[in-house]
């Protein structure tokens, strides 16, 4: 275990902690460099996991301006810069041990967030979520088809089997939607109306004809574009109900997102 020591037989190093990884950081070690007296042996992981900044959230470890490992040994006075995960930006060529980026955008969350899970089918994003997932099986489901874990809860995230993982910051369902999509660049990967918002199974289109025993007449004469869940059995069509809510959805993201590019 990693301890801090009194400074009598303290051996310090130096680190600084960029973008959103000081939202795991005291208010006096935020956005600065700050001393750490650690014993040593002590590795580049040891010392971020003892800052409390779970793994899956760093992408690059610099020190004394190098790229290094996690398993880097770190030695007095050393200078250690750890940055987060840059989905959208390739910086293959500094890393020493990548993890390597998703390019196929799929997600998988925990129990505190199922209203995010429904949003995000929403737009079209492959997304799983069940209310009773152990944080065991989202880890094996995670890295068995490459998914994105998005969680509320610190401890599952520290994991080491967690190679893709990212803490939600925001509270709010309509926060949480915003922070996603600029946090992975989704914006351009929208396909709404391609997934079920129950059990996230892609949806079919179906001919009008084959769905008059199966809904209203008046849902039928109003319509003329439907859609089929082959494993809720159920129909779909772009209502009012979906037309609110994809508005709602979009006007959140674009002012959201224009208030903070001003």
């Amino acid at each position: 275990m990693v301890k801090e020591v009194r400074k009598s037989t303290r051996k310090t190093i130096t680190v600084r902690c960029y973008a959103e990884l000081n939202d795991f950081l005291p208010s006096d070690r935020k956005q600065k460099n700050f001393e750490l007296s650690l014993k040593m042996p002590v590795t580049a992981a040891e010392v971020i996991e003892f800052l409390g900044i779970p793994l899956s959230e760093v992408d690059l470890i610099m020190v004394n301006s190098w790229p290094a490992a996690k398993s880097h040994r770190i030695s007095e006075h050393d200078y250690v810069s750890v940055y987060p995960v840059f989905e959208t930006l390739d910086i293959s060529s500094l890393k020493n041990a990548p993890n390597e980026p998703l390019r196929i955008t799929r997600f998988i969350l925990d129990a505190h967030l199922g209203k995010l899970a429904r949003y995000l089918r929403m737009l079209g994003f492959d997304t799983l979520y069940r209310n009773d997932y152990g944080d065991h099986e989202i880890i094996d489901i995670a890295g068995k088809e490459k998914r994105i874990i998005l969680s509320r809860d610190k401890l599952l995230l520290k994991s080491p089997e967690v190679h893709h993982g990212y803490y939600v910051r925001a509270i709010d369902k309509h926060n949480q939607l915003v922070e996603i999509v600029e946090k992975f660049d989704l914006c351009s990967q929208f396909k709404s109306f391609t997934r079920c918002m129950t059990c996230n199974s892609v949806l079919r289109p179906i001919k009008k004809e084959a769905v008059r025993d199966r809904i209203k007449s008046g849902i039928f004469n109003c319509y003329n574009e439907f859609f089929y869940c082959p494993v809720c059995d159920k129909v779909f069509w772009k209502g009012s109900h979906f037309q609110r809510m994809e508005r709602l959805i979009i006007n959140i993201i674009k002012s959201r997102m224009g208030a903070r590019a001003s």
